[in-house]
């Protein structure tokens, strides 16, 4: 017999919710339209919700026409609808897992590799697991008649991966019980953009940079995630949550650490992470008078009016931390992370401020003195890189004017040729390639930062919770952390300057 490769099975748990309808089925009808998914698939949607095949399908086509930018065939379609099948049970009973067991043996007739896919509120993340397991469905097996491949079990994880350290160790311990840390795909869709990926790239594959990429030539570092839109109907979730669990502790340090990291032996997954948990462990703590001082919270006027909100409540919807890096590169260079929501302009973005020229040879004037160069990454919306730096005016004079010189991705190539993130991460599961997923060492590591400031702020010594107005760009305290050091946060991505 001919090896052939082995089909492979996704079930997605909360299969009928709002991220399977709008980005997970979606994003996997778009690999099967680009030949990107193995030859032989089906795919399971898990979920409470009681509902026939046909309503099934029905709800993921809408999601798949809000998310596809270009037309798509019906034949198309009709073949991708073939292999979804829905099943209805719940979360945490040992017999529903039992019959979804059976149902996947139906379906599957054979050796199978399983995608798992926990796109459920965070709670029920143990709870599936251990169902898995106590069912006997996560199981790895080597070579199977027929094919050179080992049959694999995977499992991805959504975001919040805990609500703080001791509660992500739990996690931990509860997935690791049942499974091989090879086997869990901790997902953050921000490191699956091109921009984010870029950043290694950029770095490393560019000699003109890394030289520079310390603290004799930088001055200081920010980092930018905008948000326009308020909680809405979010509030349950996020009074208990805030910006710091919410957006800090997977986003803003995912992009500290690429900034930040030393160069890996190689570009393999563990390489990588190697290094982006070493950076993050050489975060200095912050003290209680530094969480005081190098910290600010604010919530939004409006916000306590939203649904489900405590009508008391102290929760942040915006943050800015100044933190630092204790290792030979960085020592004493701030980085300075802000995120919040209801603010000015959607924008993610990484400002890299160099410090200015150690002597000025130029005669400059008052109304244009010179300028520090910066570098920005534009994440989100438009993918890309700005480079400001100083050149002469044309004339008889010496007059100099900074400049921008632009890269962007849509631009340089095919308007569509960017992937969207959630089809980058199920791509490479499939593939086994862990690159852009958080190992265990790596989520604890970034909570050992974010825990302290979270228990700091429910102690006296906390900063004051500031207001901010919705359409701005946060609260004067926020300005004022960099203007206690003649800094200020640069829009470079944003539409601002």
């Amino acid at each position: 017999m001919s090896e052939q490769a082995l089909p492979t099975t996704i079930v997605i748990f909360g299969g009928s919710g709002d991220l399977s309808r709008r980005k997970l089925v979606p994003a996997l009808f778009k690999l099967y339209c680009q030949n990107l998914l193995p030859a032989d698939f089906q795919i399971v949607g898990y979920a409470s919700s009681k509902r026939d095949v046909a309503e099934y399908l029905g709800l993921m086509r809408s999601g798949i026409d809000e998310f596809m930018e270009e037309s798509y065939s019906l034949s198309d379609w009709e073949a991708f609808a073939n292999r979804l099948h829905y099943f209805s049970g719940s979360f945490t009973e040992a017999a529903d897992f039992a019959a979804l067991r059976s149902t996947l043996s139906q379906i599957e007739r054979g050796a199978t590799h399983r995608l798992y896919y926990l796109a459920t509120p965070p709670h029920f993340f143990a709870d599936i697991v251990a169902q898995l397991g106590a069912a006997g469905m996560v199981q790895e097996a080597d070579s199977v008649i027929g094919s050179a491949e080992a049959v694999w079990r995977r499992v991805v994880i959504e975001k919040p991966f805990g609500y703080n350290l001791a509660s992500a160790q739990a996690l931990n311990l509860a997935v690791h019980a049942v499974l091989a840390e090879h086997q869990i795909y901790r997902i953050d869709h921000y490191l699956a953009k091109e921009s984010v990926q870029n950043i290694l790239v950029f770095r490393f594959g560019n000699t003109m940079f890394e030289p520079i990429w310390n603290r004799n030539y930088i001055d200081h570092v920010q980092i930018t995630v905008a948000e326009t839109v308020d909680v809405g109907h979010r509030g349950g979730y996020y009074d208990q949550a805030g910006v710091l669990c919410d957006m800090f502790q997977n986003h803003l340090m995912q992009l500290l650490a690429l900034v930040g990291m030393e160069p890996p032996a190689s570009f393999d997954a563990d390489a990588v992470r190697d290094e982006k948990v070493k950076t993050m462990r050489a975060l200095r703590p912050l003290t209680p008078t530094e969480i005081a001082n190098q910290t600010v919270r604010a919530q939004y006027d409006g916000y306590l009016a939203a649904p489900d909100v405590d009508p008391g409540s102290q929760t942040s919807t915006f943050a800015a931390l100044e933190l630092y890096i204790d290792n030979w590169r960085w020592q004493d260079v701030p980085f300075y992370l802000r995120s919040g929501k209801a603010l000015a302009q959607k924008t993610s973005e990484i400002i890299i401020q160099f410090k200015r020229p150690p002597h000025q040879m130029f005669p400059i004037s008052s109304e244009l003195p010179l300028r520090s160069n910066y570098l920005a990454l534009c994440i989100q919306p438009h993918e890309g890189f700005h480079q400001r730096f100083e050149v002469k005016v044309p004339g008889q004079r010496i007059q100099m004017r900074p400049v921008d010189m632009e890269f962007h991705y849509d631009e340089a190539f095919r308007a569509d040729s960017v992937p969207e993130a959630y089809e980058t991460l199920l791509l490479n599961v499939l593939e086994g390639d862990a690159t852009l997923f958080t190992r265990s060492d790596g989520i604890e590591a970034a909570w050992r930062v974010i825990d302290p400031i979270l228990q700091g702020w429910q102690t006296d010594a906390a900063p004051s919770l500031a207001s901010y107005a919705p359409g701005s760009w946060g609260p004067q305290a926020a300005e004022q952390l960099l203007g206690q050091n003649d800094r200020k946060w640069r829009y470079s991505c944003a539409e601002h300057d």
